[in-house]
């Protein structure tokens, strides 16, 4: 892989994507949602771009005791699970331990939402255009785990916009949004972060000033709107 088929940062994907969603800027039923941790980078530069409120979509992944970072699935905020049941079939993971797992996580979800948001309610989701990012997927678990949860709330469009992922996730989440916008389909993803020559760790101090950026930036784009 050379350096030109890899972004430079997650800020420079979040650049090349907003590039991709020109049509959805300065309007105001639009709202863009990060998936923490480093979806909230990519976001930030499409929000800031499209001129768009931005806020966060809690989600994690589910992983196995002892080995989290094999997934079994996701969950949402809201308890919206996605699992993987060939998966669970093979490891013979019993319902359960499953539910352990997910508590656990859920648990996970309230804090960082106290975290990220303090007594901040949620932004509106009802009839506005929910454009929905993260910084790339792999399975798309977690992504559907979000839709889960933002479709009870009754978006008038929901839109998946993601650098990186692979041709078949992109394909089977196309089945179940109103448009997927993603800007390499590799046949082999290898892991999201081959993908990028700076893949660093994104904390919650970054998530919490990104989310503030956000909402001065709109603030003072609305002023210089009423000039």
């Amino acid at each position: 892989m050379t350096s030109e088929t890899r972004f430079r940062d997650r800020t420079e994907a979040g650049k090349l994507l907003a590039n991709q969603l020109t049509q959805y800027a300065n309007r105001p039923d639009v709202l863009v949602l990060g998936i923490p941790h480093g979806g909230v980078i990519v976001a930030f530069e499409v929000a800031k771009a499209l001129n768009a409120p931005l806020d966060i979509c809690l989600v994690r992944k589910l992983g196995v005791p002892g080995h989290p970072e094999l997934a079994i699935g996701a969950v949402a905020a809201d308890g919206f699970e996605v699992l993987n049941e060939d998966l669970l079939d093979w490891l013979r993971i019993s319902g359960h331990t499953i539910a352990a797992v997910a508590d656990l996580e859920l648990q996970e979800l309230q804090h960082h939402d106290l975290i990220y948001r303090g007594d901040r309610s949620p932004l509106d989701i009802c009839d506005r255009i929910v454009i929905l990012v993260d910084d790339g997927l792999s399975t798309g678990a977690m992504m559907r785990a979000a839709i889960g949860m933002l479709k009870p709330q009754q978006p008038q469009r929901i839109i998946i916009a993601v650098p990186v992922a692979p041709l078949e996730t992109g394909d089977r989440l196309r089945t179940e949004v109103d448009e997927v916008v993603c800007l390499m389909t590799p046949s082999q993803l290898g892991g999201i972060g081959l993908w990028y020559e700076h893949f660093n760790q994104t904390t919650d101090e970054q998530v919490c000033e990104l989310l503030e950026a956000a909402t001065r930036n709109r603030q003072s784009n609305d002023r210089s709107l009423l000039r």
